[in-house]
């Protein structure tokens, strides 16, 4: 069973904490977590590439001239393809989804092996509280500091992922003007999140509420 030590807001350690091994102790297997990152990747894609097609293109309502006895091609608009100001063939479309479809059961396993791969780094730092006095900017950088340094990253700015409970939104709040610094929901933790971050740092109530829902 993976345990972790737990500090406080002033970098002391209050005690351990024993991570579930189902959740923080599985072993990591990376086409899985590929699978993931691509979903979600591919997921937030936008298409904003847009061609108009001949039907779409303003004008040609018209035929340019009569279909016999000029001497010139057949038209039917000045709007076709082959004329210059014509509507686009084949171009790209902004209708087209990108979207991937990845399981619940794939997503949560993915979960679960972003943070038992941080807790094996010794990336993941447990504290007993993460409330900076006032929620101020200032505040949260010292005790999100200390937290830092309790981590086995070489980094001189690692980026971090605040794990915190639904009710301390006063606490992310403190987070929003910090750089490489994201707050999060235990509630919407993911694999890529977690993936991404150099260090990830959560309260207890944060990895008892992420524990309960990876395990679902």
């Amino acid at each position: 069973m993976p345990t972790v030590p737990v500090y406080n807001q002033q970098g002391e350690q209050t005690g351990t904490m024993d991570l579930a091994p189902e959740v923080f102790g599985v072993r990591v297997r990376p086409a899985v977590l590929h699978q993931v990152v691509v979903a979600h990747a591919a997921n937030a894609r936008r298409a904003i590439a847009h061609t108009k097609t001949r039907g779409e293109v303003r004008g040609g309502g018209k035929k340019p001239w009569a279909q016999k006895h000029t001497g010139r091609a057949r038209h039917g608009s000045i709007r076709s393809p082959l004329w210059v100001g014509g509507g686009t063939v084949f171009g790209p479309r902004s209708i087209r989804n990108f979207a991937h479809k990845v399981n619940v059961k794939m997503r949560r396993q993915a979960l679960r092996m972003a943070l038992s791969d941080k807790v094996a780094g010794g990336r993941f730092v447990v504290v007993d509280d993460f409330a900076p006095e006032g929620a101020k900017t200032k505040a949260t950088r010292r005790v999100l500091a200390t937290a830092i340094a309790k981590a086995s990253v070489e980094k001189r700015a690692p980026s971090v992922l605040v794990v915190l409970p639904a009710s301390a939104r006063a606490a992310r709040r403190g987070l929003q003007n910090l750089s490489r610094t994201t707050g999060m929901d235990a509630a919407h933790l993911n694999a890529v999140d977690v993936m991404r971050a150099d260090v990830c740092v959560a309260t207890r109530g944060a990895v008892e509420r992420a524990t309960e829902l990876a395990r679902k």
